[in-house]
């Protein structure tokens, strides 16, 4: 797919994470207001965490689409793993925010007010986040996009926790008064331990951590199936933003003339391309005979 309509669809979907979150800000806010509920100020106070990495995310999408200049010349998509490790730690602060407000509701049980707005709005919530977590699957498929995998990450667990607050409210108007305050205290317990999967990965990006190793095989190979071409070794890569960037030297016959030995490294990129077209593939071709017999990820 071409770069533009990348761009269209990350563009959409940060759009449309900003846009649920502030409507279930507003929402939640009525809600909580009317019940005093503590799981449903769980779900308030991750609505609005979650309101502030979208515009984050939406921010940093903006920018990781820039395209390379003089001074980024790998181009700027870390930006969307910065924005991820932010995600990270802004759903942890919520999560430990969550948990003091439940430990105290649990110390101090109180009824509710009125559970029926709280529940309506958890069931608007689960919509609205279910139609937000299928666009986000589309674009992850299409663009492998860091910023929106972290995104919609949060965005799944925002299901078990709105399908947690429903629960709970169900029973504390059934008289079970203390399982608000329970639910809220698991829920704050997940939210934490997702932010911790959204760091790991995103912390992989920022490192420049290899793509995953059946990949790098199937590159070197998809070389070497070049005719002319008598090995492939030393292949790097690394992911930033949508692209990923890869390097690899050519083993070829040291006879070839200057020409021909550009047109084998053409081919091999291109053929690498064809198969990830996120690659940008950069060859450097190693006359045969003075090639290491022991070089690293020689497949011939």
């Amino acid at each position: 797919m071409p770069q533009a309509d990348h761009a269209r669809l990350l563009r959409l979907a940060t759009r449309a994470s900003l846009g649920v979150a502030v409507t279930l800000i507003i929402c939640k806010a009525v809600a909580w207001w009317m019940s005093g509920s503590v799981s449903l100020l769980a779900g308030l106070t991750d609505s609005l965490l979650d309101g502030a990495a979208s515009l984050l995310n939406l921010l940093a999408v903006h920018y990781a689409l820039r395209p390379a200049d003089d001074d980024h010349r790998y181009g700027h998509g870390k930006a969307q793993a910065l924005s991820g490790m932010a995600q990270a730690l802004f759903i942890a602060v919520s999560g430990v925010l969550i948990a003091m407000q439940a430990v105290e509701r649990i110390q101090n049980p109180e009824p509710l007010a009125s559970a029926l707005p709280g529940i309506l709005v958890i069931v608007l919530s689960l919509v609205l986040t279910v139609a937000l977590l299928r666009l986000q699957k589309r674009v992850i498929d299409t663009t492998g996009s860091s910023a929106i995998k972290a995104d919609s990450l949060h965005y799944r667990s925002d299901l078990l926790l709105n399908a947690s607050i429903l629960l709970a409210l169900v029973l504390s108007a059934m008289g079970w008064h203390q399982a608000d305050a329970w639910f809220g205290l698991g829920i704050a317990g997940y939210i934490i331990w997702s932010a911790v999967q959204i760091a790991r990965e995103t912390f992989s990006v920022l490192m420049d951590e290899e793509l995953p190793s059946d990949v790098s095989a199937h590159m070197l190979e998809l070389a070497c199936q070049v005719p002319g071409v008598l090995g492939a070794h030393d292949l790097r890569t690394r992911i930033s933003g949508q692209v990923w960037f890869v390097q690899l030297h050519l083993e070829l016959p040291g006879s070839l003339t200057l020409s021909v030995a550009h047109e084998r490294c053409d081919q091999a990129a291109a053929a690498i391309h064809a198969q990830y077209p996120l690659a940008e593939v950069l060859v450097h071709a190693d006359p045969q005979e003075v090639v290491r017999p022991s070089a690293d990820h020689s497949t011939r």
